[in-house]
């Protein structure tokens, strides 16, 4: 059995990350815990965070919340004010290339120019997520009937890619060939950029709150069910016409939470009683990482090495994992 540093907060865990592997936990109340050699409390934002997400280019965690601003959180726990939108809350929050910030709040996404200005992108109903392109600064945001793809340095309006119905995330995969939402109902959705091609991912019992790309991009794991469901995209159609892997199979509960491991194809599954396996996508061979808790895993990271395993329930229940004991 792998060796858990535990830890228990007061509060919900909204994110858990390593930044420079360092593990961190940005939780409901608008704190970040920094967890190395005991704990510091970080002020992040003011009457409570709405999202947290770790930066990966940057190596920092970006936070927003319900006082409108959007901070940067780096390895030594200094926080560093990026943009406001006023009385709005951040309702999401995504790093990309060149030190570049996007956020959403309210009816439109913005981006952080260089010299700290913003740009505006206002849509007419809610955004709710922002996500960059993996090459150039190329922003999507998930909306009410699709995705817009905005090049904020560009005067040309934002490119849309329809589909009716409530995109609430948004995400890119790795090698910059499909771009990929969840949706308010049971499903995914997706569209082949080359060609705007449509990709229909359907089949939950229940609505699909967290996604991991695998380390080379040729997986996508969801949430959504009692076991990960994990999407083929290696091929030109993506999983069009492919049935998905389904591991970590548990009939008395629902995976809640996945994170794909930073080099192998394995995946980190979560589930509503608090319990975490490893899964191999190859055989699909498991590893007891936790027994179980008194709340639902929401959030998941591995660190740099692929290691270590930070995780965060709604409850307030925490730890790292070390995989390698």
């Amino acid at each position: 059995m792998p060796q858990i540093a535990p830890y228990d907060f007061d509060g919900f865990v909204e994110t858990a990350a390593f930044v420079k592997d360092v593990p961190f936990f940005a939780l409901a109340d608008g704190t970040v815990r920094r967890m190395a050699g005991g704990e510091t409390v970080i002020e992040s934002n003011a009457g409570g965070l709405v999202c947290a997400r770790y930066d990966a280019i940057g190596q920092r965690l970006l936070c927003g919340g319900e006082d409108g601003r959007v901070v940067c959180v780096n390895a030594a726990g200094e926080t560093t004010e990026l943009a406001s939108a006023g009385r709005k809350w951040i309702s999401a929050v995504a790093g990309g290339p060149g030190g570049a910030v996007a956020f959403a709040a309210g009816r439109s996404a913005y981006f952080v120019r260089p010299d700290g200005s913003l740009a505006e992108q206002d849509y007419g109903r809610s955004v709710e997520d922002v996500a960059f392109a993996p090459k150039g600064v190329r922003v999507a945001f998930a909306r009410y009937d699709g995705v817009s793809l905005w090049f904020p340095g560009m005067a040309t309006p934002p490119v849309s890619m329809d589909w009716k119905g409530a995109h609430t995330a948004v995400s890119f995969s790795p090698d910059g060939r499909f771009v990929v939402t969840i949706m308010q109902e049971n499903a995914l959705h997706g569209w082949r950029l080359d060609d705007g091609k449509h990709m229909r991912m359907t089949g939950y019992p229940a609505k699909v709150k967290s996604w991991s790309w695998s380390a080379k991009g040729r997986f996508l794991a969801t949430s959504g069910a009692p076991a990960a469901i994990v999407w083929p995209f290696a091929g030109k159609d993506g999983p069009m016409g492919k049935p998905p892997l389904e591991l970590g199979v548990r009939g008395d509960t629902m995976v809640t939470c996945v994170a794909c491991h930073t080099t192998d194809d394995m995946v980190a599954i979560g589930y509503q009683d608090g319990m975490i396996l490893a899964v191999r996508f190859s055989d699909q061979k498991e590893a007891l990482l936790r027994r179980g808790g008194n709340s639902p895993i929401h959030s998941m990271a591995w660190d740099a090495s692929g290691r270590l395993l930070a995780f965060g329930s709604e409850g307030g229940e925490a730890g790292v994992v070390d995989i390698s004991s």
